[in-house]
């Protein structure tokens, strides 16, 4: 049991000794001073309404019935009326058994009870190979849903395939302009299409299988010929690009199967019916304003023309058809403006938009090589393909990097940093942590030195400073997951593996291992850095990081 739940059934058991209920906000973290001891609480401050009694003397009653508990090394009070608790080192000794017993479910819990989460992530359009920006995405998307079902959720991932509409018909008219411009007809440029080495290769391919009957046929047709197959290559080359990202989606969703199906005029038909829709100006909309957006939104403009929004209604009306709780919806910082109207098609759905919907914004990678920004463009053609980068980097630096910081916060991507062996390269640093406790251990070896098994007694002689530094860190890993999965932040992974690399780096500087003068410390240091090496582990493989046994 984790030292926060002890704490927290400890003093519920206090507190309802009393007839009190537990109060609604009380926390219960690591005080800011580490001297102030392992965990503090505010309980006595919200409960002391409840109970009648100033703060400080709930306090103290408080304190009187946790002091007997032989977890518990000083329970004091503070301030106002803060509980400040120590645990004893023998509670912290004990992480170690803990981690060498579950292995790999180290850190897993059942907070989701199976709740049904859908993850949609990347959902490029077909248009084009995927960018830096997508990579980043893609990283998120994956690595949350790690988390989520490291934490009992129940979740499926699905790309949702943009193949109908205005940028498909975009990307068949340049194919169709590379082909006439390659069998020599000279051709007025589109003003707006799009650019690229892939476009051309698009264009000889389609040469190579029809020839000049792309040039005979009826325009339309040919579009529609070089449409269909840019899009075929295109998610192709998608997939195969996420799949060596180590990103692999369990549903790739068409949008030409929502039209197929009737799903965007019968989600018209139940806005109609519940007086959310209405005509005007010869456009087709949601009253959107009725639930809080700042204006309502056309949905089938007056030429006729459906706006991507509408199909994203009835995209999110079979989701929740399709029985999923929770939604999650990952996209680039550009759409933050999309999420209020989001919300509301929610809220017309019947679904609390709060509860149901999850939007995570992802801002742009500022992509550095050589200490220069690399320009990047789309539509230009001018762009660093997540395939270059992955080749360049790696699946492992490229994944670390883009969750280094948090999802909505720019990130520069400094291509050269990344590459280098270097305690300054952040994936380098948490990826050596797990190196070098493998290397520790193949020293061992070398010495002919045995290493028994961690018992309550060896683990008593990890009593120093820095022992209990790192035994704590390692309890806390459990809660970091459990964090992650409920505010959907799977980025705080990361910074807990930071942190936890920083601190084995720094105990394997200040404490001798291998000669640590005597066979039991060594053995008890051992057991604690193998367990700080499955941890890291655990952490790296829901980030989709490997933890390699050397560097």
């Amino acid at each position: 049991m984790r030292a926060t739940d002890i704490l927290r059934e400890l003093l519920q058991s206090a507190l309802a000794a009393q007839d009190i209920a537990w109060p609604a906000k009380t926390t219960i973290e690591p005080p800011r001073d580490k001297t102030h001891g392992d965990l503090a609480t505010n309980v006595a401050m919200m409960a002391a309404k409840a109970a009648k009694k100033p703060p400080r003397e709930l306090a103290e009653a408080l304190r009187q019935s946790l002091a007997s508990d032989p977890r518990l090394a000083a329970v004091s009070v503070a301030g106002p009326g803060f509980l400040n608790v120590a645990f004893t080192p023998g509670f912290w000794q004990e992480t170690v058994l803990e981690v060498g017993r579950a292995g790999e479910a180290y850190g897993r819990c059942a907070i989701g009870q199976g709740v049904r989460v859908q993850v949609e992530y990347v959902s490029a359009n077909p248009t084009g190979p995927l960018h830096i920006g997508h990579g980043r995405g893609a990283a998120v998307g994956d690595s949350l849903a790690r988390v989520l079902r490291a934490a009992g959720y129940s979740v499926e991932t699905e790309y949702y395939i943009n193949d109908a509409g205005r940028q498909m018909r975009i990307l068949g008219q340049s194919i169709l302009y590379r082909c006439r411009e390659l069998l020599g007809e000279t051709v007025a440029e589109p003003e707006d299409y799009y650019r690229g080495d892939y476009i051309k290769d698009l264009a000889k391919e389609l040469i190579d299988q029809h020839g000049r009957t792309l040039l005979t046929m009826p325009q339309d047709e040919a579009t529609d010929i070089c449409r269909l197959h840019g899009e075929r290559e295109i998610l192709a080359g998608i997939k195969k690009d996420l799949t060596d990202f180590r990103v692999g989606h369990e549903v790739w969703f068409p949008e030409s199967t929502l039209l197929a199906a009737g799903a965007v005029d019968a989600a018209f038909a139940d806005l109609r019916e519940k007086n959310l829709a209405y005509d005007k100006d010869g456009a087709f909309w949601f009253a959107s304003t009725t639930f809080g957006d700042d204006k309502d939104r056309v949905l089938v403009k007056s030429g006729g023309e459906l706006t991507y929004f509408a199909s994203d209604i009835a995209y999110h009306a079979d989701k929740f058809r399709r029985g999923f709780d929770v939604v999650v919806d990952i996209w680039g910082a550009d759409h933050h403006g999309y999420v209020p109207r989001m919300k509301a098609c929610v809220a017309a759905l019947g679904r609390d938009p709060e509860a149901s919907l999850k939007v995570i914004l992802v801002q742009l990678v500022n992509l550095l090589k050589g200490g220069e920004q690399i320009a990047m463009s789309t539509r230009a053609g001018k762009f660093e393909t997540l395939a270059d980068v992955v080749a360049e980097v790696g699946a492992d630096a490229a994944r670390f990097m883009f969750l280094s910081r948090k999802s909505d916060s720019h990130l520069d991507f400094d291509l050269d940093a990344v590459t280098q062996k270097s305690m300054d390269n952040p994936v380098y640093y948490v990826q050596y942590a797990h190196a070098r406790v493998k290397s520790l251990f193949a020293k061992a070896a070398e010495r002919g030195l045995t290493v028994p098994e961690a018992t309550t007694d060896l683990l008593a002689r990890l009593d120093t400073g820095e022992d209990l530094e790192l035994l704590r860190l390692l309890e806390q890993y459990p809660d970091t997951v459990a964090n992650a999965a409920r505010s959907f932040s799977p980025h705080l992974v990361s910074f807990y593996l930071r942190d936890l690399a920083a601190r084995l780096h720094r105990y394997y500087t200040v404490n001798p291992v291998l000669t640590a003068g005597d066979e039991a410390t060594t053995a008890a240091r051992l057991r604690l850095l193998e367990a700080v090496a499955q941890v890291v582990r655990n952490g790296l493989d829901l980030l989709g990081v490997c933890a390699p046994d050397a560097m």
